[in-house]
């Protein structure tokens, strides 16, 4: 007996599953190294709005846009979140631009994620990166984190 073809033969696996249906390999790949997840943000107490700043985590490479230690991330910086399906789907401050949160939304990716690119620069020569747009959070105290709130790391850029 032939079997009726797979229907998700050809389709990418970012448009084919479900985020709980990956594995480690393509979950991981999802990830565009955007960093924009990696910069502090502040939340209003009483309203629960959440700000992004540009200052990153102290484990967050700059230039590179990748963690400096992301095995051992909670060790150093114990409210790092490891993301999950069931994060993505709770987060409200995911960027509209990350990978995890479209494929929630069962959308397709952006055509410079490394994935369609094919290029793991496409997202640093897009701009959607952290690259050159950060500070360190050496050089800024917690009292002073309000001074550098920014919203571009909530803006959508090219094309799906």
């Amino acid at each position: 007996m032939v079997k009726a073809k797979d229907k998700t033969v050809g389709i990418p696996f970012w448009l084919a599953k479900t985020l709980d249906e990956m594995t480690d390999a393509e979950w991981e790949s999802l990830c565009d190294g955007c960093a924009r997840c990696c910069l502090n943000k502040l939340e209003d107490e009483e309203t629960g709005i959440v700000v992004y700043t540009d200052i990153g985590c102290e484990l967050l490479d700059g230039h590179t846009c990748r963690c400096r230690d992301y095995p051992n991330r909670a060790a150093t910086v114990p409210d790092c979140i490891r993301l999950t399906p069931d994060e993505v789907r709770t987060l409200s401050w995911l960027p509209p631009t990350c990978a995890y949160r479209l494929v929630e939304e069962r959308k397709d990716l952006y055509d410079w994620h490394p994935l369609k690119s094919g290029d793991p620069d496409s997202v640093h020569t897009a701009g959607i990166s952290v690259r050159g747009k950060v500070v360190d959070e050496k050089d800024w105290p917690l009292e002073r984190w309000e001074e550098r709130v920014v919203t571009w790391p909530m803006k959508k850029k090219g094309r799906r």
